[in-house]
């Protein structure tokens, strides 16, 4: 018996006024596997994130989570939303409540999901505390009293709170310190292995979508133009755009004008 995609786009189109900012947009993820969506500012990558976690509603198309839509805006469409696939930001200072200490946030998703007492609950709090390396005091504290990688791995265990089946990660690594960010994959990395969740990993960083991801995705101007096995797609891709990606990366020989003029040509009118 084969297993069924936990998530599954399908010709997802996303306009605002005359802009597609996603143009037909489509791909599967399988249980407990991570899939890149790589591409510059503009590509569309946060759009289709946006419309996976049903913070934008989408123009056309359809998003299945476990075989059923989502991309409904009824009530009973947003909780289940909800409830199978949650989203981390680059900054996740703004959606921790500044008043409320991190052990009540990360419980607050579990208390309008999932059964349970108040002690089942902060028993689970600790214990996810503990899952993503945070001490009891940081989980005492307030958002703006912890660092920005103490503040990433608690919105990663609010995340987990409620056992999710996908996390959607949109440029999660982005803002913090390359010792940090190796960290954070690390962390997300045993995660996956431990608890089975599949990974949507959004980021313009070639570095961090080989490291964290098995497939992957590339978008231009709102379009996916590769895809495939992560390692192949980085080590021998075929289209120009992903080529001049590549390219774009600092590197010893680095011909910062061969890289214009790559652009150039794929862009001839800018």
């Amino acid at each position: 018996m084969t297993s069924e995609p936990v998530l599954a786009v399908s010709s997802l189109v996303k306009r605002f006024g005359d802009v597609t900012a996603v143009d037909g947009v489509g791909f599967e993820l399988m249980p407990g596997a991570s899939l890149g969506i790589v591409g510059e500012s503009g590509s569309g990558k946060t759009t289709t994130a946006r419309i996976l976690a049903g913070l934008d509603a989408p123009t056309s198309g359809t998003v299945l989570l476990d075989g059923e839509p989502v991309t409904g805006r009824s009530r009973r469409a947003r909780l289940r939303r909800a409830r199978l696939l949650q989203m981390i930001f680059q900054d996740p200072y703004g959606s921790f409540d500044p008043r409320q200490s991190i052990a009540a946030s990360i419980a607050e998703p579990m208390r309008l999901h999932l059964p349970g007492s108040a002690a089942d609950r902060r028993a689970r709090v600790a214990e996810l505390l503990d899952q993503v390396g945070l001490s009891e005091r940081a989980g005492a504290s307030l958002p703006r009293d912890l660092s920005g990688g103490q503040r990433q791995r608690a919105a990663i265990a609010r995340a987990l709170g409620i056992r999710p089946r996908v996390l959607v990660l949109d440029e999660a690594v982005a803002a913090l310190d390359v010792s940090i960010q190796a960290q954070i994959l690390t962390l997300l990395d045993g995660l996956r292995r431990d608890t089975g969740i599949a990974y949507v990993f959004v980021s313009h960083d070639l570095a961090v979508v080989r490291h964290i991801t098995d497939t992957a995705v590339v978008m231009r101007h709102g379009r996916i133009v590769e895809r495939g096995d992560t390692e192949t797609i980085l080590r021998e891709p075929r289209h120009p755009y992903t080529r001049l990606l590549l390219d774009s990366i600092p590197a010893p020989g680095w011909d910062l004008d061969r890289v214009a003029r790559d652009r150039r040509a794929l862009d001839p009118s800018s």
